[in-house]
């Protein structure tokens, strides 16, 4: 439960840090999601799942 925890607290901490040190960037980037079409998105997300459960598979294996 703890590993839970830390890593809800770390994605908070990389979320919060995007906001606070380039919150244009940001803004300019939400402005261009709704012209990427959903398959890239669904894909993209996809792929950081998969990306996620193997540094995780590697650094806990």
């Amino acid at each position: 439960m703890s590993d839970l925890i830390t890593g809800f607290a770390f994605f908070l901490i990389i979320e919060g840090l995007v906001y606070a040190l380039a919150p244009h960037f940001l803004v300019a980037m939400a402005k261009l999601l709704p012209e990427i079409p959903e398959q890239h998105l669904r894909f993209s997300g996809l792929a950081a799942v998969a990306l996620g459960v193997a540094v995780v598979w590697l650094v806990r294996g």
